[in-house]
Order: C-alpha cells, then sequence, then structure tokens
C-alpha cells in the first residue's frame, strides 16, 4: 500500500493502472476510521482491480467550526487498518492540495439537498459536492463507494453525477453496527461508554417502531419515535422524517408511497454528538 500527499503523484500511479485496463475504485473518507469504512474498502477491493482511498477532513462541509476542531483525526491508525484490507493508495492530501484557491462552486439538487441535514446544516451538501467532484476528476474512479449511514448524502451525490455527466457508478453499501445497534461512526469516538450505551438507543426506538407503525398512522408513528427517544436522559431529537426514499420529501401516508425511510438526528452526550441513522418501513 502507498500512501500518497499530492494529485499529481496519485494520477501519475492511477495512469499506469488505467493503460493496463485495470478498474479503479474510490473510497472517499474523512478519516478516523472504523470497521463500516473497512467495509467499503473490502468491497471495493473485491470488484475492482486498484483500490484508492481518500483521507481528508474536508472544511468546506462543515457549518460549524467546531465540529471541524473537534472531529477526530487518527491517519496513522487509518493507515494501518487500509493496508489490513487490501487498499493500494491512500491518498491524504493538505487542504492547500485540495483548495489552492477558494471553490466557489455552487451546487443546487432541489428537493433533495433542502431537506433534512440540508436544512439544518444550511452549506453542508455544497461541501460534500465540491471535494467529491474534485475527488472524482482526480481519480477517475468507475466505481466509487459510500455508506448508506448518510442515506441522504447518497442521493445528493447521484443527483451531482447525473449533472455532471460523470462516468462512475455509485456503490451504496450497507450500515456497520456495534453489538448494541449503534450504527458506526467516526464520531462514536467522542462518546464516553456510558453515552454509548444511551446511543444505542436510537437504533433500538427506530426497530420497534417498524412494529408500531404495522397499526398506527405515519404522524403516530413518527411521533412515538420523537417521544420515546427524548424521554432518554442524555438524548435530544433534532429532527425525525418519514419520507420517500427516492425524493426524500416527507410523507403524510404509509400509502403515499412503497419506499419509505425514517431519517433521524439525535444529540447525545454532554458535548453534545450528533448522530445520524435511519430506518426502512417500505422498499
Amino acid at each position: 500500500m502507498k500512501l500518497i500527499h499530492t494529485i499529481e503523484d496519485l494520477q501519475r500511479n492511477l495512469t499506469e493502472a488505467r493503460a493496463k485496463g485495470e478498474k479503479i475504485g474510490l473510497v472517499p473518507t474523512m478519516g478516523a476510521l472504523h470497521e463500516g469504512h473497512a467495509s467499503l474498502v473490502r468491497r471495493c477491493v473485491a470488484e475492482n482491480d486498484v483500490t484508492v482511498v481518500s483521507v481528508f477532513l474536508n472544511p468546506t462541509q462543515f457549518n460549524d467550526k467546531k465540529d471541524l476542531e473537534k472531529y477526530p483525526r487518527t491517519l496513522d491508525a487509518d493507515c494501518a487498518l487500509l493496508e489490513s484490507v487490501g487498499a493500494d493508495f491512500v491518498f491524504a492530501p493538505s487542504v492547500e492540495e485540495m483548495y489552492p484557491e477558494p471553490d466557489s462552486r455552487k451546487f443546487s439538487y432541489p428537493p433533495v439537498d433542502t431537506v433534512m441535514e440540508g436544512a439544518f446544516r444550511p452549506g453542508h451538501f455544497n461541501g460534500v459536492c465540491q471535494i467529491v467532484s474534485k475527488l472524482f476528476a482526480v481519480v477517475e474512479p468507475d466505481r466509487a463507494y459510500f455508506g448508506e449511514k448518510d442515506f441522504q448524502q447518497i442521493a445528493v451525490i447521484r443527483a451531482m453525477v447525473e449533472d455532471l455527466h460523470l462516468k462512475v457508478e455509485i456503490v451504496p453499501c450497507p450500515v456497520v453496527r456495534e453489538k448494541s445497534g449503534l450504527a458506526m461512526s467516526s464520531r462514536n469516538t467522542l462518546l464516553t461508554d456510558g453515552e454509548k450505551a444511551v446511543a444505542a438507543h436510537i437504533f433500538g426506538i427506530l426497530s420497534k417502531s417498524k412494529n408500531f407503525a404495522t397499526n398506527h398512522t405515519l404522524k403516530e408513528t413518527r411521533q412515538y419515535v420523537v417521544d420515546s427517544l427524548n424521554a432518554i436522559v442524555g438524548l435530544e431529537v433534532q429532527y425525525f422524517a418519514i419520507v420517500d426514499g427516492g425524493s426524500l420529501q416527507e410523507l403524510d401516508s404509509w400509502s403515499d408511497s412503497d419506499d419509505i425511510v425514517g431519517c433521524i438526528t439525535v444529540f447525545c452526550g454532554s458535548q453534545p454528538i450528533r448522530l445520524i441513522d435511519h430506518v426502512r418501513y417500505k422498499e
């Protein structure tokens, strides 16, 4: 495995691979890697000849500077994990390498980027599109792998790929969970053991809500999830939206769609840490 810090060096290596007709897969990450990331890399390795993993904490997608400052940075550990699961190249550029000058591009894909995370984190998805489009331009991957934990992000990236007519296949991969059910996230490292135990209730309540939904209205189910989680000391729901899995628009009735997903963001702990998850009601 080779650790690369510059676009020029990475592209030189990938040109050689591409000249041989090899398929290139990309796993974009912000570092602080865990088993969820490892699962993406394993799939990428299995489906491509060359696997590139980017490790870049992208400043343009953080609308809260404090959130950026406390985000964990663990490049040495990340590289050890990536080597163990078969990555070929780790691309870990500096901010100056990716943004030699400010990126003034604007991306807009309503309605998928204006609801939920788009509403609560202004500018977040524009920053995501800025960096992912840059990575796609640098790597020119045949396939790119993203975790379904960031359910809305995948919808936005797909819209961007279509808009820019990019020849890359977006591969969504299932959420990987801790034994407690808590969705694996780099942010989990910021939780104490006690807070992690509390955070596990997020998926627990979401799971129970699937059974609750079988004999309750969509509105009642939404309220059940919000009230149940807010009743737990240490948790505070920012939003819970039950949406169409394609358009991400909120629904009024279970009969409104054949693809229904509940997307949630919850604050946990004393800092507090912002955690996201989702549950599928119909697919």
